[in-house]
């Protein structure tokens, strides 16, 4: 299916910018057909399923044409089906939006204070994301004025009909001006969506996005919940246990390729990196160097890797999720060739890349099991049997005479037993075999604790139960294990509590619930964490952005000022 670079859609020059910050390379199938058409004015029927990068198909549009009009009110409304897809839309068109200037986004959905909301429609947001019934909720109150709007998206059509908001998705269009521009994005095509484009849309343009269903065999595949900050040691104990030389590891962007080949050469590993980035003959010879097995570990973007033909990779790890579920198939299909089993790891941060995980196993018609990082004793064990076996074969398949005598000269030149030189020659041997980086305690404590936030959030999602008495006492519990830290963006900023909770949980894997009190000021936020996450935390928070911004988090202290 024909992609293109973002370059050659007609997109501008400050969301071209933002593009390349972020580190993708190409758009998708259904950004690459749906972007030039929406920039052109035209109505959009896109077909496609979860999981193939449609939020930004529509947002890059809607972006273009509010920065070109500089009109004043709601200019542009998104419609989705649930809470989830709402706040994710947003925080998809607001990280979009970071050198676009003058350009302010809302999400309004139920179960958040409505006063808050009413704060930002009211400060001039140009951008709308929104649940049916909470879009209902704020033009019964006039609070929300679509007299302006020139584009509407309906996002996950289908499922906003089978959910019953037909009534209210018509009632919220007949209430926009009918020159608008219309998208409507669903997985399939019933005759309720027929009969509402028929209606809705004029002369749409439709754009399919349908793949065949794949089964990916001979794979072993696992996936691993995991922070974003512990992936690099994860890698680590899957390579010293699964031992998959030469191994294939895909990122979703060119700086996390450049980020995560420095990480594994500090370990050790005969690490090269692949990427758009790259002149032709710099990428020509690491392939030469690859398929000549002097590298252990090619670092690639889904691009870059595109076309390659190798065999005999061990094990292909997903350290991102893809941004298309076809890239999976396209991914993991580089090892378990002829005939061969193979092996692929996927790393998941966070509830909303589990969403996508099970997609792609719908997808797939394939199980992906749930697998846990192997320990520091795992790693010491599979040395210790790599070690055993390499000295079996030695004894068995080499004269080892004059290697015998050079023991006895040693012993008695240092007084030292045979077994004394044995013990010292495995000790060079497995911390050899351990490259630079020894697994240790502290990287087996923060695995486990995270399968057990895990556990124990799935229990009290499966259970729901719990008595007044005992939740108070856990909240004191966890007070007096809380750390307080603090940021430089705050209510100036339009921040609310859920844009913390939104970085705190997506980037580290810690559930929303272990977040503490959250203060917003004017100019800095404050919330809590758990007292062992607190470095986590930081270093995730210092290399993501929160409302497009950088930010840099520190723990607080009662003097800091801002």
């Amino acid at each position: 299916m024909q992609t293109l670079p973002f370059s050659e859609l007609g997109i501008s020059d400050g969301i071209l910018q933002t593009i390349d910050d972020i580190g993708y390379e190409e758009a998708t199938p259904i950004q690459t057909q749906t972007i030039p058409l929406l920039l052109s004015g035209r109505d959009v029927i896109g077909q496609s399923q979860t999981g193939t990068g449609k939020t930004a198909a529509f947002a890059i549009p809607a972006i273009e044409m509010i920065s070109r009009q500089h009109g004043k009110g709601v200019q542009a409304l998104v419609i989705c089906p649930t809470r989830e897809l709402a706040i994710q839309a947003c925080d998809e068109i607001r990280r979009l939006t970071t050198h676009t200037e003058r350009i302010r986004t809302a999400a309004v959905y139920g179960g958040q204070d409505i006063e808050r909301q009413i704060r930002l429609l009211r400060g001039g947001a140009q951008i709308v994301v929104g649940t049916p019934g909470r879009l209902m909720d704020h033009m019964r109150r006039h609070t929300l004025f679509l007299d302006n709007v020139k584009m509407v998206v309906l996002d996950e059509a289908d499922e906003m009909l089978s959910m019953g908001f037909r009534e209210d998705i018509e009632t919220i269009l007949r209430d926009i001006p009918e020159d608008r521009q219309t998208a409507l994005f669903s997985a399939t095509m019933s005759p309720e969506i027929m009969e509402i484009t028929h209606q809705y849309l004029r002369n749409p343009e439709v754009v399919k996005v349908i793949r065949k269903e794949l089964t990916v065999e001979e794979i072993d595949q696992y996936y691993y919940m995991i922070p974003h900050s512990h992936k690099v040691e994860a890698v680590s104990h899957l390579m010293d246990v699964y031992r998959p030389v030469p191994a294939m590891i895909f990122c979703n962007t060119k700086k996390q390729v450049d980020e995560l080949v420095s990480a594994m050469q500090m370990r050790g590993y005969v690490a090269e990196g692949l990427h758009g980035d790259m002149k032709q003959q710099a990428r020509d010879h690491v392939m030469q160097m690859f398929r000549g097995g002097h590298v252990d570990v090619l670092i690639a973007t889904d691009v870059a890797a595109r076309g390659i033909d190798v065999s005999g990779v061990g094990a292909v790890f997903n350290y991102d999720i893809p941004q298309d579920m076809e890239y999976y198939v396209h991914r993991i299909g580089r090892t378990g060739r002829a005939g061969q089993s193979g092996l692929a790891f996927t790393f998941v941060t966070g509830s909303r890349e589990m969403n996508e995980l099970r997609s792609i196993m719908r997808y797939t018609r394939s199980e992906i099991k749930k697998g846990s990082i192997p320990t520091s004793a795992d790693v010491m064990e599979s040395r210790r049997r790599r070690f055993a076996d390499k000295v079996r074969d030695a004894v068995e398949g080499h004269d080892l005479e004059q290697y015998r005598a050079m023991i006895e000269e040693i012993s008695s030149l240092h007084d030292l037993s045979a077994m004394d030189i044995a013990a010292a020659l495995l000790e060079f041997e497995m911390t050899a075999d351990g490259r630079t980086a020894m697994p240790c305690a502290a990287d087996d404590a923060a695995f486990a604790r995270q399968e057990r936030r895990g556990e124990a959030e799935r229990s009290e999602r499966s259970d729901g139960r719990s008595s007044r008495g005992s939740r108070g006492r856990r909240d004191r519990d966890r007070d007096r294990n809380m750390v307080r830290l603090s940021i430089g963006i705050g209510q100036n900023a339009g921040i609310e509590p859920r844009h913390i909770v939104g970085a705190v949980a997506g980037e580290t894997g810690l559930p929303g619930r272990s977040i503490g009190r959250i203060e917003i000021a004017d100019r800095y936020t404050t919330f809590d964490v758990p007292a062992e996450a607190v470095q986590i935390v930081m270093e995730a928070l210092n290399r993501t952005r929160i409302m497009g911004r950088r930010v840099t988090a520190r723990v607080f202290t009662v003097t800091e000022q801002y």
